[in-house]
């Protein structure tokens, strides 16, 4: 888990420390989002590990397997009636199947969170005031874990996905450093 827990803060992005097994956060989680490694290498053994959303200027697309609902083809759909691959950014595999999509958010532009914004796709984001949170890579959930599926940097939000997350004409991704 340590060695997913440096890729991450190395990626950018900023934790906090779950309980150990679960996804849920307990109260006041915005207050413990860390970047700085030394505050994480303090965090007890088993801890699972979320990652702030609006702190690390991230849009996560949670695509669920489930219930005879797949969020990984409901993507594959909305990509292909785009007319744009699949995206090239750092994806985690979830304990159950699914994956999370990390995107850099654009600047300017106000991303909301989202359950079922598409069948099988969640949206976890900045939004207006606390913002989202994903469960992190190393992280154990019902005994398994989530595990980095694509090791690649994390892209900016494609265009026509921002337009769509936002319904605006947001035509232009200017990622934040």
């Amino acid at each position: 888990m340590k060695t997913d827990l440096a890729h991450a803060l190395a990626a950018g992005l900023a934790v906090f420390p779950l309980p150990a097994g679960a996804k849920r956060a307990a109260p006041g989680w915005p207050r413990q989002v860390t970047t700085d490694p030394a505050v994480v290498a303090d965090w007890p053994d088993g801890v699972n590990i979320g990652v702030a959303c609006r702190a690390s200027h991230v849009v996560g697309l949670d695509l669920d397997r489930k219930d005879g609902v797949d969020g990984v083809d409901t993507l594959r759909a909305l990509c292909a009636a785009a007319r744009w691959p699949w995206p090239d950014t750092l994806t985690v595999a979830t304990a159950h199947g699914g994956l999370h999509l990390y995107f850099r958010a654009p600047t300017g532009v106000v991303v909301p969170s989202s359950i079922s914004r598409w069948p099988g796709v969640d949206v976890r984001a900045p939004g207006h005031r606390l913002g989202g949170y994903l469960v992190g890579p190393g992280s154990v959930v019902d005994g398994r874990p989530y595990k980095i599926d694509r090791d690649l940097p994390i892209a900016p939000l494609p265009p026509w996905l921002t337009a769509r997350l936002t319904g605006s004409r947001h035509t232009t991704a200017v990622v934040t450093s």
